[in-house]
């Protein structure tokens, strides 16, 4: 899988080990009531009338998509989509980053990271990101996947890959289909890093805010009328906004890992990546 990291952000020129974490996730759905909570210890679980709230809580590498953050994810989405009672999932994190990319150090199988977001995409359940933080990488194939995405003012965006020698392959199956296209050009081949207002202007997240603390105020009408709807017809409406999503995995899955896979074995990527852990300029850097 080629949209990697090892918890740091050397590819936009920032080190993310030394960002103080200001944000922790929430167990609830709103911040009110009581919730009942589950889960492993990378993927926290909670329930609060009707939401399955999951929060990704790997900070040692900034909720970075190693392999067993991918199967934690995997299988608490699995319970939600059993569950009679969960109407709808907030995925949300702890900590200053969404998700960092994929973990060097324990980088998931490529099919199962491609699985996990096909997962989200054809879940028969809303599933809405509450981002507060950083996303890199393939940390945007997985928010790119969700149904709704509220971002708060820290958060912040980049594809990183082609700084490393990579392309973002995978994550385009969500994220092509989402995102206007000529934002997607530039971003994709600059690795610039942007806010949450462009990520909003271009179509990855669903709406921007001004404050972190406003960010619960605004999921709180979205909430509340994913509680107020059917489960039949979430469902299939549901299956009418992501229908061009499916037909992308359909129809590119395959290519796209097999492409994944051969991009990450060639000798630029080698440089590309020895760079980024060693925190020094590629070769071709002018």
């Amino acid at each position: 899988m080629t949209d990697v990291t090892d918890g740091t952000d050397k590819a936009d020129g920032r080190n993310m080990r030394d960002e103080a974490d200001r944000t922790g996730g929430t167990d609830e759905a709103n911040g009110t009531g009581v919730a009942r909570e589950t889960g492993g210890s990378l993927v926290r679980e909670a329930h609060e009338r009707g939401i399955a709230t999951l929060t990704l809580d790997s900070p040692a590498n900034r909720n970075a998509l190693s392999a067993p953050l991918v199967a934690g994810l995997g299988a608490a989405l699995a319970r939600c989509a059993d569950d009679p009672g969960v109407r709808a999932v907030l995925l949300t994190h702890t900590g200053n980053t969404f998700c960092a990319g994929a973990d060097l150090k324990a980088p998931p199988d490529p099919e199962a990271f491609v699985a996990l977001m096909r997962t989200v995409v054809e879940l028969r359940k809303p599933v809405v990101a509450r981002v507060t933080g950083h996303v890199r990488a393939g940390g945007l194939g997985l928010l790119a996947a969700c149904d709704i995405a509220v971002a708060g003012p820290d958060s912040s965006y980049a594809f990183t890959e082609a700084r490393l020698g990579l392309a973002p392959a995978v994550i385009s199956m969500p994220v092509l289909p989402r995102m206007d296209p000529r934002a997607a050009s530039r971003y994709y081949l600059t690795g610039e890093r942007f806010d949450a207002a462009e990520a909003a202007r271009t179509g990855l997240v669903t709406l921007a805010v001004a404050t972190d603390d406003g960010i619960d105020a605004a999921l709180e009408p979205v909430l509340d009328g994913l509680r107020r709807s059917s489960p039949e017809g979430l469902a299939a409406s549901k299956a009418l906004v992501t229908a061009t999503v499916s037909e992308t995995f359909d129809r590119w899955s395959k290519e796209l890992t097999a492409r994944s896979a051969s991009l990450f074995a060639s000798a630029e990527a080698r440089e590309g990546v020895t760079a980024f852990l060693e925190r020094r300029d590629p070769a071709w850097v002018l």
